[in-house]
Order: C-alpha cells, then sequence, then structure tokens
C-alpha cells in the first residue's frame, strides 16, 4: 500500500500542475494551441512548462512576415508539440516561409560544389551585376547557352579567363544553377583545393575516397574548372589529373567549363613546369589542345568586386 505522505505529496504537485495549467489558459494564443491537441486537461497539464514555451514561438509565427523577420529561437522552424501515437512530444517544425525556401530551392543539390563560398553556390542568373559593359558578352553567351540547352542543344562550354575579382565563376554557377532547375546535374570545384584534396586522399591507404572524388569529377554531366592556373603545377596534377579528365571528357562529349586569370598563351607557360625542357612544353600543349577541343575561348576584363 502506498503511505499517506506519498498520496499527499501527489495530490500537491497534481494540484500546483492544475493551477499552473489554468493559469496558463489565460492567454488566448495558449488556449488556441491546447485545444487543437486531442489529449484531455489532466494529461495537458503535465506538459504546461513545454506548451508555454511553444505558444511564445507559435505567436510568433502568427504574425511573422518572413524568414528576415523570424524571432524564434531557430530560424524558419516553430517549437511545437506533435501528438503522436497518444503521446505528446515536441519538436521544431519548419514554417511556410521557410518550407517556401526549401522548396524554391530545392534545385541546388543536382549542383555539387567542391570548396566554393556560398556566394557561388546560390548564384542566380536574376542576380547577375549588368552595368558593367565589359560583361555583356559573356552575359548574352551565357543566357543564350541555357535557352538553346532547353531545346536540346549541348554545345562547347566556355574558358572564361579575365582579371582577379571579375565575376567569372559567378556567372558560370548562375548558369548551371538554372539548368539545375531542370534537373541536369553538374559538378563545380576550386581547381587548387580539388588537388591538394585529392592528392591528400591518394597518399592515404583510403583508395575509395580518391576514387570518388576524381570520378565525380572526370563523369560529371557538367563541369566547371574553376582557377585553373592557380595551382602549383606538378607532372602528376598536369598530366595523370587535368590531362586524364579532359581527355575522357573530350572522348565523351562531356561539357566543360573552366575559368582562370591566365590566357591560354599563359596558361600553357604555366603549365609548361620549366620552358627549358622540350618534353614538358610538348606536354602543356596537350591540354591546351583538348581545352581548345572542349570550350570556347572568350576573356572578360571587368571590375574587380571584391575590393
Amino acid at each position: 500500500m502506498r503511505k499517506f505522505s506519498e498520496v499527499k505529496s501527489t495530490e500537491d504537485i497534481n494540484y500546483k500542475l492544475k493551477v499552473s495549467y489554468e493559469e496558463a489558459l489565460k492567454s488566448e494564443d495558449f488556449k488556441e494551441l491546447v485545444n487543437g491537441i486531442n489529449l484531455p486537461d489532466d494529461e495537458l497539464m503535465k506538459y504546461t512548462s513545454l506548451l508555454e514555451q511553444s505558444t511564445l514561438e507559435y505567436k510568433n509565427c502568427k504574425g511573422c512576415k518572413g524568414l528576415l523577420f523570424c524571432k524564434n529561437n531557430i530560424n524558419g522552424f516553430c517549437y511545437l508539440p506533435v501528438l503522436n501515437d497518444k503521446k505528446l512530444n515536441f519538436s521544431y517544425v519548419t514554417c511556410r516561409y521557410k518550407n517556401k525556401q526549401l522548396d524554391d530551392n530545392k534545385y541546388q543539390k543536382n549542383v555539387v560544389c567542391f570548396d566554393e563560398p556560398k556566394e557561388i553556390k546560390e548564384a542566380k542568373i536574376k542576380d547577375i551585376y549588368t552595368d558593367d559593359k565589359n560583361r555583356q558578352i559573356v552575359i548574352k553567351w551565357i543566357l543564350n547557352y541555357v535557352k538553346d540547352y532547353k531545346k536540346g542543344t549541348c554545345g562547347k562550354g566556355l574558358y572564361l579567363h579575365g582579371n582577379f575579382g571579375c565575376g567569372k565563376t559567378y556567372l558560370i554557377a548562375a548558369l548551371f544553377n538554372e539548368l539545375a532547375k531542370i534537373n541536369v546535374k553538374s559538378v563545380i570545384v576550386y581547381w587548387p583545393e580539388y588537388l591538394r584534396s585529392l592528392k591528400a586522399s591518394y597518399s592515404s591507404s583510403n583508395s575509395d575516397e580518391f576514387k570518388d572524388k576524381y570520378n565525380e569529377v572526370k563523369y560529371a554531366k557538367l563541369l566547371l574548372i574553376d582557377d585553373l592556373g592557380a595551382e602549383g603545377v606538378t607532372s602528376w596534377s598536369r598530366d595523370e589529373i587535368l590531362g586524364t579528365i579532359l581527355q575522357y571528357r573530350m572522348q565523351e562529349g562531356l561539357t566543360t567549363f573552366i575559368t582562370s586569370n591566365l590566357n591560354l598563351s599563359e596558361l600553357e607557360e604555366h603549365l609548361s613546369i620549366t620552358t627549358s625542357n622540350k618534353l614538358e612544353k610538348v606536354k602543356a600543349v596537350r591540354i591546351i589542345e583538348r581545352i581548345k577541343q572542349l570550350t570556347q575561348d572568350i576573356e572578360m576584363i571587368g571590375e574587380n568586386n571584391r575590393k
């Protein structure tokens, strides 16, 4: 049998819970929230503290005008009670604005970025800066490419070179994101960091990691090699990695884009490693010939937006 003191203690606890619950019910928002939960008051009063916490976020959501104005603990989420098999649980649920954002951006899963900043991952054609007249040729090329691709015409990619910070990568990333909306998959790799990571996995015992990284780039439907020429060149990176990737993509007709601060003549010199060695020069020329087969060469000299 339970002792009298234990019974009395339980009654005191239940009384305090009931008082707290009834006090909370004075709030119209609290009442509105609990009225939507199919549980009796005797059960709900056990969760008064958590329900009050939910009520604050629930109230914030009712008057919210968008994600920029979200007052909840986690932007775009509301801490709400969820009834599951007659048990009340509390979890963070996405709001209508967050759901719309996720739906609008779901195409981004089609673009794999390796070591690229958020700005590049979220690049949009509608946000392209058009005031600089030096960019007009490239912008027109990109818009035409998107239009032709959607019609089923897939031409050469682009070797886009020009000064530092003029927006070369952003323009092509915006192109990729636009095509991602029609479920076209693509890969963007910041070439210097990609090589470093590839070499690290090649040197380790994890050969599968190396193969996965290498094959993802080699077989990509659309590929952007970003900042080619900024890497430290070795025979391995040039001949075993860059050369074989470009050769395969050329043979299979896989669209390839490249950005660089160097024009093709400067890139050839960069890839030669040492210009005094005739064989090195020949190997560099082979790379350049593959690039010419895969891409259209366009120069863009524009304002440095990274100042």
